[in-house]
């Protein structure tokens, strides 16, 4: 069975007898006790087992304490370490020398010793020998006794906690490209030197013929097969055939067409994880999977020329439940985009929730809209919106028919009530292929995303010359009247899903204007998460050395390793693409 990666917490004290070290031990090790517990009862794994933390045998005072904390944590699955101290420490020789995993230091802000003294003096040395460190001193000074953990802080230590998390999760898993280049899409060109240097992770690759060998070879399980046509048949509505008259399929193409998009899901499922049930059937090697904790189907048009295409498939991977019950989803991206499927993937690891794929369709200034629809933008929407929408390979969880107090969200699996699945069913349908864009039929998702749910939406790019960028835009879903949500979506696709999407304005930059933001992102798709996580992500791209090309988070709310401070304080996001490409990625 795979470990959950851990948190490591490394209690570093005033290595002094003789009296010093003997006064501090105790307080020091409640620190890496109270930091543990904060960790582990708030924090969750994609799985929603509780966050583990592995402290140190001992304090840390110097070398050999530092070697056997190091020893430990190399036996139990250590991602990141966060060292806590109230006192004076030798830095150098108490620091986590491991390049390869971010480090955080907790300085306790108190006047009896001097914690502060030796977080400034122990982070220099880690910026003095390129090991980054994140730098963690509450506002307000503490009393000595106190065993609470500032707000503050623990807002920090959580921040870095779930970056932290994500780079370990993602370490030695791989990303599976079903198929190859979808239509010239620049996110399908696999890029491996990206995954092994930056992410840490291999890349896998299928020809879409797998589906059909699997499929004519019957490399499957038919009992549950036979469950999910029961269950399909039972919940899934099928939508409006928009098709012209000739493309329309006869009731028993499209009867065939179900089994078929069914048994794309359950090969799909099975090359992403493997299932030991098809050991059990004789097939070993399938049983086995690809270890892939991201994938990606090429589908157009190699394959969606002739065969019905994947959105069923992408649809109910990204989805919490399926037949089987409520599940975990898996990250799979359309087309094989597999920067947008690494934009997912970050979501997914911060949040433990599904992610919403989509195209960047069009912006609507409020003069068009009103000029289309004679509605005048008022609210949230007051300064246009951009139109977020795909070909139907979405999560059903963005229709957002989940709620907590009463308001739209999506939630993490472990969260989700079977009246909320039955929600999200009823308000989809599951309209016919347009055969004009894919010849061999299937079916598309439809549904619309409900209002005034905070998201943030994503984007990973490479620059030549330069290598990954990230672009983040906090803001939120947007519920229009009835009538004009018609007649904008009717303009488009209306067998596909939509999300109406507003991102919040700063007045300055890319987020100058609705506009601004669609004329600088940097791809034709983004990855659409809830909650406004524009910070953690801005953390963990600084952990992976990936610079940040455009966000809309609040300057107090940034925190990188000390390291970028040294790099300029005024000009943050020049400092940003100076210190990652000094440093270069964690895995080279």
């Amino acid at each position: 069975m795979t470990q959950h990666p851990r948190i490591g917490i490394r209690p570093t004290i005033d290595g002094r007898r003789q009296g010093v070290r003997e006064s501090l031990e105790v307080q020091t090790m409640n620190m890496a006790k109270s930091v543990a517990d904060l960790i582990s009862s708030t924090l969750k794994y994609p799985d929603g087992q509780p966050v583990e933390c592995v402290i140190s045998p001992s304090t840390i005072g110097r070398v050999p304490e530092a070697a056997a904390s190091h020893e430990l944590f190399k036996k139990s699955n250590v991602c990141a370490t966060i060292t806590v101290t109230p006192c004076w420490c030798y830095g150098s020789e108490t620091m986590d020398m491991s390049p390869d995993i971010p480090h955080a230091i907790w300085g306790f802000n108190g006047t009896e010793r001097p914690g502060a003294v030796y977080l400034a003096a122990v982070l220099a040395s880690h910026a003095q020998k390129g090991i980054l460190a994140f730098g963690i001193y509450g506002r307000d000074v503490q009393e000595a006794s106190d065993t609470e953990i500032p707000e503050d802080v623990k807002e920090k230590i959580l921040r870095y906690s779930r970056a932290a998390l994500a780079t370990g999760l993602m370490r030695d898993t791989a990303y599976l490209s079903m198929g190859s280049v979808s239509m010239g899409i620049g996110g399908s060109i696999v890029n491996p030197d990206f995954f092994q240097e930056y992410l840490g992770m291999r890349n896998e690759s299928v020809d879409m013929t797998e589906f059909t060998r699997r499929i004519d070879r019957g490399i499957y399980d038919h009992e549950e097969f036979e469950r999910a046509m029961v269950w399909v048949k039972e919940h899934i509505k099928e939508g409006v055939d928009r098709n012209r008259e000739d493309l329309v399929l006869s009731p028993e193409e499209k009867a065939k067409q179900w089994e078929f998009v069914v048994k794309m899901f359950m090969i799909g499922r099975d090359l992403m994880q493997g299932n030991p049930r098809l050991a059990e059937l004789g097939f070993e090697e399938e049983a086995v999977g690809h270890h892939a904790l991201v994938a990606g189907f090429q589908g157009q048009r190699q394959w969606t020329d002739h065969f019905p295409n994947g959105d069923f498939m992408e649809t109910f991977l990204n989805t919490q439940f399926d037949w089987n019950g409520i599940r975990k989803p898996y990250v799979f991206a359309t087309e094989n985009d597999s920067l947008n499927g690494v934009s997912m993937l970050f979501n997914y690891l911060l949040t433990n929730t599904p992610q919403i794929f989509a195209d960047v369709r069009t912006y609507w200034s409020p003069e068009a809209v009103e000029r289309v629809t004679g509605h005048k933008l008022e609210g949230q929407a007051a300064d246009g919106f951009l139109h977020l929408i795909n070909s139907g390979s979405c999560t059903l969880d963005g229709t957002g028919q989940a709620s907590r107090d009463g308001k739209p969200v999506i939630k993490p699996f472990w969260e989700l009530e079977q009246s909320e699945v039955d929600a999200m069913l009823e308000n989809t349908d599951f309209p016919p292929a347009n055969r004009e864009y894919f010849r061999g039929g299937g079916f598309s998702t439809r549904f619309l995303t409900k209002g005034d749910m905070p998201v943030t939406m994503v984007r990973l790019n490479i620059l030549k010359g330069v290598g990954p960028v990230l672009q983040i835009a906090e803001g939120y879903t947007l519920e229009l009247p009835e009538e004009v949500h018609h007649t904008l979506d009717n303009r488009t696709d209306p067998g596909w899903p939509t999300t109406w999407f507003a991102p919040r304005l700063t007045g300055k930059g890319a987020f100058k204007s609705v506009y601004d933001v669609m004329n600088n992102w940097g791809a034709n798709h983004g990855a659409i998460t809830y909650g406004h996580i524009g910070a953690d992500l801005i953390t963990l791209a600084s952990m992976l050395r990936i610079p940040v090309n455009m966000h809309n988070v609040p300057e107090e709310d940034i925190f990188r390793p000390k390291n970028w401070s040294l790099f300029g304080t005024e000009d943050l996001e020049s400092a940003d693409y100076r210190a990652c490409q000094l440093l270069g990625p964690i895995h080279k």
